[in-house]
């Protein structure tokens, strides 16, 4: 038996130091080749570490927020064969039954003194659910039915996508707990939602026949890896930019009428239409008369960067948290055009697949909550940009017109701007120019 150790990789494209956010195996498990060891995250993306040898982990090289260089030791594995380490060099702490037994104790002093973590446990964990079986629907319809969990073997690792690994993260669930039923082990969404729906179960189980238990737990999250850069951004984007928002209402009865009768004629062939492919053409068209709105504020530098292309930043929000992919040169889009990519990039987004490319280089960014739009909101701009369209709730109202009450469909635009930049009137001429081009959608196909 030899010791390998796994340093952490060149990500590529300069970086020096990435954050650790994830650990997927811990001391003692036993891991196969290819297997996911850890997530890392760079300025904008998470990504995976595999393992490049099949081995059991003798220690881990880092705790999670923690900032790691590149070619530092992220994990050590007892291997067949001579690894790729001195052992006498390699050998701290061993690997004994101790390990197994207290594989934290054992992080600890494994390399060299210097501690490690797995996971830290954030949330109460339940015991391990039960296998899950048909059970019928809420409401009518066909009974559900679910595929026979797997129990994995003692000291097997769990398999999951990184998708599935974060959700499990962010909800407290130990995935060595939770049975799978996908290929070949893996874990899905899916096992999650029977996970937890049996957690619940027991805890009402527990509680029945108490009105109303006084509750006294805690948690404590770390923040890091997505969650800490959106912080970080965030505050240094309120510190640095005195931000001004201003307000419009639009009529948008004429716009969704077109909306539906697109929909209606090619929907089936050509997908369908939301509101944000209009409301980016009439961006890209109203921009075109304000090229200091299209631009970023390099403010150490003292310069301002006007583009002529439009690199649309669209808000999406994931699991993990609020990120912002970019459709490039939105102005050489058409309407299905920009729908297929804005609907690409947000799929992308959310499953944790965004490249670092697709999540960087905005010029300007459009921002919607859908149905919780509200009525007023106060975006943040995404420094280092000067201006974000932030697009309200759509709501059908009595509204006067020629002495006639008629109801009409509306929504507010809420939009910020930097100050220091872009002048009020500016702001305001703007927005009234993007609200005439969509309630007079017509004008959004005039060149």
């Amino acid at each position: 038996m030899g010791i390998h150790i796994i340093k952490m990789p060149d990500i590529g494209e300069g970086i020096a130091e990435v954050e650790l956010v994830a650990w997927h195996v811990q001391v003692g498990d036993t891991v196969k080749e290819d297997q996911g060891l850890a997530d890392v995250m760079t300025d904008k993306a998470a990504v995976e570490i595999p393992s490049p040898v099949a081995g059991k982990v003798l220690a881990l090289g880092g705790a999670l927020g923690e900032m790691m260089a590149v070619g530092s030791e992220l994990i050590r594995l007892e291997v067949e064969g001579a690894g790729n380490a001195d052992n006498a060099t390699a050998t701290a702490g061993g690997h004994d039954d101790d390990a197994a037994a207290n594989p934290r104790d054992h992080a600890a002093s494994a390399t060299d003194g210097k501690p490690t973590a797995p996971a830290p446990s954030v949330a109460p964990r339940a015991p391990p659910a039960a296998p899950r079986a048909s059970t019928p629907p809420a409401s009518g319809g066909a009974p559900v039915v679910h595929t026979t969990p797997l129990a994995r073997q003692p000291g097997e690792a769990p398999l999951a996508s990184p998708a599935v690994r974060r959700r499990a993260w962010d909800l407290g669930i130990e995935l060595r707990h939770v049975p799978s039923s996908g290929p070949h082990g893996h874990i899905r969404h899916e096992d999650l939602d029977a996970w937890l729906q049996q957690a619940r179960s027991q805890a009402h189980r527990q509680t029945a026949g108490q009105a109303s238990a006084p509750r006294t737990g805690t948690q404590q999250l770390p923040v890091i890896g997505l969650r800490r850069r959106i912080a970080e951004k965030m505050q240094e984007a309120k510190r640095r930019i005195p931000h001004f928002t201003y307000v419009e209402e639009l009529d948008v009865t004429e716009l969704e009428a077109l909306r539906g009768r697109l929909n209606a004629l090619h929907g089936a062939s050509r997908g369908k239409l939301t509101l944000i492919p209009f409301i980016a053409r009439a961006m890209v068209l109203a921009l075109r008369a304000f090229p200091q709105i299209n631009a970023r504020y390099d403010d150490e530098a003292g310069v301002v960067t006007r583009y002529e292309g439009v690199h649309l930043g669209i808000a999406a929000q994931t699991d993990a948290g609020l990120v912002v992919p970019v459709l490039r040169h939105a102005e050489s889009l058409d309407l299905w055009g920009c729908a297929a990519e804005v609907a690409r990039l947000a799929e992308a987004a959310r499953g944790g697949q965004a490249t670092r490319e697709e999540l960087s280089g905005s010029t300007i960014t459009l921002t919607s909550l859908g149905a919780l739009g509200g009525i007023v909101s106060t975006p943040v701009i995404n420094h280092p940009e000067v201006a974000i369209v932030g697009v309200n709730r759509l709501v059908e109202k009595p509204v006067a017109r020629s002495g006639q009450i008629l109801v009409r469909q509306t929504m507010n635009l809420s939009s910020s701007f930097d100050h220091r930049v872009v002048d009020g009137m500016d702001a305001a001429r703007f927005i009234q120019q993007v609200k005439g081009l969509l309630e007079t959608p017509a004008t959004l196909f005039i060149d």
